[in-house]
């Protein structure tokens, strides 16, 4: 069988006949079709791990808003207290008024710096 080509450029003669002959009748296909495996595991590992990443996100969510409640919730009768000891005519300077007055101003900066360093963490 003569090859096509120039006989003196590379590419040309019986091995190339031989290597076109191969792939056109598919003796290549068991080669090819472990290629398609290992892409296939590859891609589903990587898909296990952006579920994996999706899941952390939203499990770090769903405990960002339940502290949020927890302290809405811890804060509701200290806010009841402050606010029936103001209208009620009692001074800002009486101890118990002043106690539940920090717990509201403290309450949500603490919640707060625990989001500031739980995002900052994340972030790192």
């Amino acid at each position: 069988m003569k090859s096509a080509g120039i006989s003196g450029k590379s590419g040309s003669g019986p091995e190339s006949d031989r290597e076109l002959l191969a792939a056109l009748t598919g003796t290549e296909a068991s080669h090819e079709r472990a290629v398609a495996r290992r892409t296939r595991r590859v891609v589903a590992a990587s898909l296990g791990v952006m579920q994996d990443q999706k899941q952390g996100l939203r499990r770090s969510r769903s405990l960002a808003l339940a502290s949020i409640l927890l302290v809405i919730l811890a804060m509701g009768p200290f806010v009841w207290h402050v606010t029936d000891d103001l209208i009620g005519g009692e001074h800002w300077s009486d101890m118990a008024t002043q106690t539940s007055l920090w717990v509201c101003i403290l309450l949500p900066a603490v919640l707060a710096a625990a989001l500031v360093a739980g995002w900052l963490r994340r972030d790192s």
